[in-house]
């Protein structure tokens, strides 16, 4: 074997074992039966994210990930970029209402702990017929979240300030 099979081989065996890896990641059952309180957690004991810096290395302001993750918390995430500043909440359907669901989609935009420096979208979708429909969203239902997000922002920030 040649120097440059060798190398394919190294690649294809890289591929696969990438490949593999995220099959895995995907069949790992949820739990369904506790909806409301997630096991999931994205960051254990520095509430304030990098130690208590506004700033997070990639222009995030870490008040506002810190917020959105606390804030967002009851929902099952399915993917965090606390560097890039979004979250992705896998679909979240309430224990009560057996025929809808959300999903959330928030994203920091800024380094600065303002009420531009955030954006959320929510998607919905109600069951008919054994398939989810898209289906529309209260108007406010966006821009609650979005306070709530920078209510507990703002806590975290006064809460350095404390100490």
């Amino acid at each position: 074997m040649n120097f440059v099979s060798s190398l394919s081989f190294s690649r294809l065996l890289l591929v696969a074992s990438a490949l593999s890896l995220g099959l895995v990641a995907c069949s790992k059952d949820k739990k369904q039966d506790n909806l409301a309180f997630p096991d999931q957690r994205l960051v254990g004991v520095d509430r304030s994210a990098v130690g208590g810096d506004d700033n997070l290395q990639g222009g995030v302001n870490a008040y506002l990930w810190r917020g959105a993750v606390d804030t967002l918390s009851f929902m099952p995430l399915l993917s965090a970029d606390a560097v890039g500043g979004t979250l992705v909440t896998d679909w979240y359907q309430p224990v009560p209402a057996n025929k809808e669901r959300f999903q959330i989609i928030c994203a920091i935009l800024d380094r600065r702990l303002r009420s531009d420096s955030i954006s959320v979208v929510v998607h919905r979708q109600v069951q008919e017929n054994g398939q989810w429909v898209d289906a529309p969203v209260t108007a406010n239902t966006a821009s609650d979240i979005t306070s709530k997000i920078q209510v507990r922002a703002r806590e975290l920030r006064a809460d350095k300030y404390k100490k």
